[in-house]
């Protein structure tokens, strides 16, 4: 008995019958390699949603000033290379974003906004993207 099915019975249905000719471990790298580009997560298959400079909050927008003239920025993390691990922005190599913190009034830490601007010219960079919430939702600023 398996499963409380006899096992003459399970030898008979397909997948039983792959599993015992892949092996069970065989079987489960199989399933998890053939269902992972369903399931991938913040795989970029839609452009980001576009938003104006003029509608962001003044802070970012001081931000982006300070981005385009090399700052000084106010924070020591302002500039470092961003991973996107999410993989919510468009892929590129290493070292191709970096990231801005936007201020948050009234947060006694660095908040959740922030500027990614990607290029290879810090203070001329090709695309820039807003977002509020960390990291979770990306909108692409209009040049």
């Amino acid at each position: 008995m398996f499963q409380g099915n006899p096992v003459d019975l399970m030898a008979s249905l397909p997948m039983a019958r792959l599993v015992g000719k892949l092996g069970l471990a065989s079987f489960l790298t199989f399933s998890a390699l053939s269902g992972a580009g369903v399931q991938a997560r913040g795989v970029v298959d839609e452009p980001t949603p576009v938003v104006a400079l003029s509608s962001l909050p003044k802070e970012a927008q001081q931000t982006q000033r300070l981005i385009r003239s090399g700052g000084p920025f106010p924070y020591a993390k302002d500039g470092v290379v961003f991973g996107n691990r999410e993989r919510l922005l468009p892929r590129r190599e290493r070292g191709f974003y970096r990231e801005y913190t936007v201020p948050t009034p009234g947060a006694r830490n660095r908040g959740a906004r922030r500027i990614i601007c990607g290029g290879h010219q810090p203070t001329d960079p090709e695309a820039c993207f807003y977002t509020a919430d960390h990291y979770a939702n990306f909108r692409q600023i209009a040049q």
